[in-house]
């Protein structure tokens, strides 16, 4: 019974629990990502280099196809898929500095507070 009740413990700990939420969300924005360059980048880089298709690149080789267009076109994915992440990473790190450079400003306190600050530093002394 210890181990399950270990395993329980660990399972539950808070540092898993959020892997886990990281996970799931990595896994829901890494399809956003891919239906971003498959769906909407890639036919416009297709467009641009005249319509070639990489994925019907072909070799055969002794009767084998090596499919190695499918290999270029995966690359070209995964160097898309890059830098579009870089783009987003970059742009919450610069709102993230913009937020850590704004300095909350206290107003001075008004005359009233002055003098009721003092009047309650006084009550306290008796």
């Amino acid at each position: 019974m210890g181990l399950i009740k270990e395993f329980k413990e660990f399972a539950v700990r808070g540092n898993v629990v959020d892997m886990a939420v990281g996970v799931i969300i990595g896994g829901a924005f890494g399809k956003i990502v891919t239906s971003l360059v498959e769906d909407m980048i890639m036919p416009l880089i297709g467009v641009v280099i005249g319509g070639v298709d990489f994925t019907s690149l072909v070799l055969n080789v002794r009767g084998v196809d090596v499919t190695y267009g499918n290999f270029i076109q995966q690359v070209f994915n995964f160097l898309i898929i890059s830098f579009c992440i870089f783009i987003v990473i970059k742009g919450m790190n610069s709102m993230k500095k913009k937020e850590e450079a704004v300095e909350l400003v206290l107003p001075e306190p008004t005359k009233e507070e002055v003098l009721l600050t003092e009047i309650r530093d006084l009550l306290k002394q008796k």
